[in-house]
């Protein structure tokens, strides 16, 4: 039932059957992914007025897929503008995640992301890592992100080339099982005795859109553990592990302890960020530098590590120097 005319937005409603490694996801995030360059509200609102149908029959936008479901996906128009996909223009960034790439199997595909690429388009973004592994890999059927990074963090991140292989890292992450270690370079003196951050976090979206996160009473129970790995005159570099995923959690939980991230343009210091502005860093230093997690398909234990950038890797260079004259 599988046709390159499948990702075609076409004037003809389709009808799709769904196949064994497709089942368990939700419809809105299958139709997301079926109908690139539509929007989500768009999504929901044929949902929603019945024109997308499964087995004949209404459904909502949380029905888990089954295989052998026949979906009904309407015709759907898009203006020229939201369906081209700008990948042209950015072709040496394309080009760049290529040699990002750390680790890749028939499962998994593991890439040390840079700093300041979104990992999916949208947010006024066409372009993310997403979109330029798909335009790599246009053989590949399946390419989904099995966990997000902020577009100013650097680092792991994973992506699953099977739906089974999503469905089982999606596990690990439910049951805290997969080890993430991030390094970030925060304001003045951590103190040693400061090894965990336990501090409700709660979202909220501005009315641009922004999205910004505060420690609240009403917020969600969130979780850093911290540890130094090199102390400078005014300066530490840490290590944080999150043991909960929120939104911008380590970020909020830095700032909170009062040791906000170097470059941080939304919980950040000035004052801080311009002691350090002659050094010629002008990203977030916030890096994802190791990931621990079982192996989808062979059981093994997999330890990745993705090493920093030049321009982080010379600051703390310039800063040891600093650190060592005095």
């Amino acid at each position: 039932m599988h046709n390159p005319e499948d990702n075609v937005i076409n004037a003809n409603v389709r009808f799709v059957t769904i196949e064994a490694d497709e089942e368990q996801q939700r419809i809105d995030n299958y139709l997301l992914a079926k109908l690139k360059g539509v929007p989500k509200s768009l999504i929901y609102r044929i949902i929603r007025k019945g024109e997308v149908r499964v087995n004949k029959g209404r459904t909502k936008p949380e029905y888990k897929l089954q295989a052998g479901d026949v979906v009904r996906i309407p015709p759907v128009r898009v203006s020229e503008k939201s369906n081209a996909a700008p990948i042209s223009t950015k072709l040496n960034k394309v080009s760049e995640l290529e040699q990002q790439i750390l680790f890749e199997d028939d499962q998994l595909l593991i890439i040390n992301k840079p700093s300041g690429i979104a990992v999916h388009g949208g947010s006024g973004l066409s372009f993310g890592v997403i979109e330029a592994l798909r335009a790599l890999r246009p053989q590949a059927k399946f390419l989904e992100l099995v966990h997000r990074l902020d577009r100013d963090t650097s680092g792991i991140l994973l992506v699953a080339k099977k739906r089974s292989a999503l469905r089982n890292l999606h596990e690990q992450l439910r049951d805290k099982t997969i080890q993430k270690d991030y390094l970030a370079l925060v304001r003045g003196e951590w103190q040693s005795h400061c090894k965990a951050v336990k501090a409700p976090l709660l979202k909220n979206e501005l009315s641009s859109g922004e999205r910004i996160v505060k420690v609240s009473e009403q917020g969600k129970p969130s979780e850093t553990r911290f540890s130094v790995e090199e102390r400078f005159s005014f300066a530490t570099l840490v290590k944080a592990s999150p043991i909960t995923g929120r939104t911008h959690q380590i970020r909020v939980h830095t700032q909170y302890a009062g040791h906000p991230i170097a470059f941080d343009s939304k919980y950040g210091s000035k004052d801080f960020d311009q002691q350090l502005a002659p050094f010629g860093l002008n990203r977030l230093f916030l890096h994802a530098f190791s990931i621990r997690f079982t192996h989808p398909k062979t059981g093994d234990e997999m330890v990745i590590q993705a090493p920093l950038d030049k321009a982080c890797k010379q600051l703390l260079a310039q800063l040891r120097s600093l650190t060592y004259k005095n």
